[in-house]
Parts: C-alpha cells; sequence; structure tokens
C-alpha cells in the first residue's frame, strides 16, 4: 500500500481542479508520474481488446481524464496516495500538444529545438512553460481541432519528446520522486499559444507519397528509399526543406541514410534547392539523429 501524504494529495487535488476550470482535463498521478488508479482489468485473463473506460470503472489512465470537478474529485477519492495529477493531450477545448525537453538522455534538447526552429522558420511563441525536477521544460501549445498529432520520443530530434492524443502531461504544482513540477516565471496564467504551421507539420505524419509500385523482388531498404525519394520529388515550392529533412531523418534512423542521401540530394535539385541547401539540411539530419 501506497504512503499517503495528505498535504502532497490535497495540493494535487487543488491543482488539477484549477487547471480544470481553465478547459485542461486531468487524472491523478502517483509519485512515480504513472496513473495512480490500476487498471480495473489488470488481473482480467485475456481481454480481446483495450476498454478505454466503456466499462464504466475507474483505472483506464488518460481515458479517465476530466473537466467535471465532481468526476475529478471522485478520481482522487479513489486515489488518496496520489501526489500529482495528469493533464490528457489532444482535448478539446485547447487540443493541447505538450514539447518536452528532455535533460536525461545528454542531449541538449533546447539546442535542438533552436536549430529547428531556424531551419524551419518558426518561433516557438509566448505560452506554458512547465518546469521539471531534473531541469527539463515542457511547452504547451494548442493544436487545430482537425489535426492529431501522435505521441513520441527523440522522433523530431534527440532529447525531444512530444505529447499528443492518447498522452499527458505532468501538471505544474506535482509532486514526484524526483521533486515538484513548477511553471517558468510569467507563463502560469498564459493560455496555450497555437503550434506554428512549420511545427506543426513535423509532427505530424506526412501523408503517404504517391508513385509507382516497386518490384515486388526489391529488397525491404530499396522500396522503403525509393518512397522517401519520391516524397521529396513531390514537395512544392514553402515545404522542399521539411520533407527534405524529414525524409533524410527517416533514412538515417533506419539505417540507409549513408545510402540513400546522393539521391536526396539528386531529388532536393530537381524540386528547386541548391547542392549547398541539400547538402546543409541532410546533415542536419545526420546530426540531429546521432549519425554525423
Amino acid at each position: 500500500m501506497a504512503t499517503i501524504d495528505r498535504h502532497a494529495s490535497t495540493l494535487a487535488l487543488a491543482h488539477a481542479l484549477s487547471a480544470a476550470e481553465r478547459g485542461l482535463a486531468v487524472i491523478p498521478l502517483a509519485r512515480t508520474k504513472l496513473p495512480a488508479l490500476r487498471s480495473p482489468h489488470h488481473d482480467d485473463p485475456g481481454t480481446a481488446a483495450p476498454c478505454h473506460g466503456a466499462c464504466g470503472r475507474l483505472g483506464h489512465g488518460v481515458y479517465d481524464a476530466s473537466t467535471d470537478p465532481h468526476r475529478i474529485r471522485e478520481l482522487f477519492a479513489a486515489a488518496p496516495w496520489a501526489t500529482g495529477y495528469g493533464i490528457a493531450c489532444g482535448l478539446p477545448p485547447h487540443h493541447l500538444i505538450g514539447v518536452d525537453l528532455d535533460t536525461k538522455s545528454g542531449a541538449d534538447a533546447s539546442a535542438a529545438l533552436r536549430e529547428l526552429a531556424l531551419r524551419h522558420l518558426f518561433t516557438i511563441p509566448e505560452t506554458v512553460v512547465v518546469t521539471t525536477p531534473s531541469g527539463g521544460r515542457h511547452i504547451w501549445l494548442a493544436g487545430p481541432p482537425d489535426t492529431v498529432v501522435p505521441n513520441s520520443a527523440g522522433r523530431l530530434a534527440p532529447g525531444i519528446d512530444i505529447r499528443g492524443a492518447g498522452g499527458y502531461l505532468v501538471g505544474p504544482g506535482s509532486r514526484t520522486e524526483h521533486g515538484v513540477y513548477g511553471t517558468a516565471p510569467g507563463t502560469a496564467q498564459l493560455p496555450p499559444a497555437p503550434c506554428p504551421p512549420a511545427l506543426l507539420r513535423l509532427l505530424t505524419p506526412p501523408p503517404r507519397a504517391r508513385h509507382a509500385a516497386p518490384s515486388q523482388t526489391a529488397p525491404e531498404p530499396a522500396r522503403q528509399g525509393h518512397g522517401l525519394v519520391q516524397f521529396v520529388l513531390a514537395a512544392h515550392e514553402g515545404q522542399r526543406n521539411t520533407r527534405l529533412f524529414w525524409a533524410a531523418c527517416r533514412a538515417y534512423e533506419n539505417g540507409i541514410g549513408e545510402t540513400l542521401a546522393p539521391h536526396l540530394t539528386d531529388a532536393a535539385l530537381q524540386v528547386g534547392l541548391t547542392h549547398r541547401e541539400a547538402h546543409s539540411t541532410i546533415a542536419s539530419a545526420a546530426r540531429l539523429t546521432g549519425h554525423a
């Protein structure tokens, strides 16, 4: 049985209710940052499909998240050991996106985000910034209602994790095993600012490129490489660097970066980039994926 810290639990509930007043759906968290309530299906023998709360019981993680104060009190009453709260991402009205700049990976996540911003010509607007006990930061952004941003870890750049639909952020005021989450000075009362369109394009899966089906006998890396090259060739003005950067990142992540780089460069030249621009973008992708 978890030790109950009544003071921390009371504070967590108060912070959670305050967040709910701002339209943020919340759940109670344990000191481990995991949902405080155990799944009611934990001991069920082989459930056919995951339950997201249709059974009516508590303990479905982020799917329990609510802005209803009565429901929130019910959740915390069922988990009196909770010392924090999680804020569900992707839900209306804010459709929250969390950009988690981690410090534990050894990568300079803040520098990587600045490099992405310079390369793709966007600026992080003034918005809520949550500070973590380890020295990291969570940047809150609002997404459009018709766009689903997936969760990812290190895909955008080493040390940058994204919390999107089905994910949650640890709310400010939460107490964990490692310390207390807070807000950066001057950001606590800000609304989540709209995600810059150029950044949103990096966070969402690209459309499937239309291209001729490759030979059935072609090995998987060749088929994948062909698709990435075609993805760059389909770029219009204004998205050429973004597409090239994304394709190069995927190539390096899948172990075909060095082989595919000349073909990606040729594709970039065909859509109007200079050799210097193409080389710089591909080199940046290699560096951000740890292959430089």
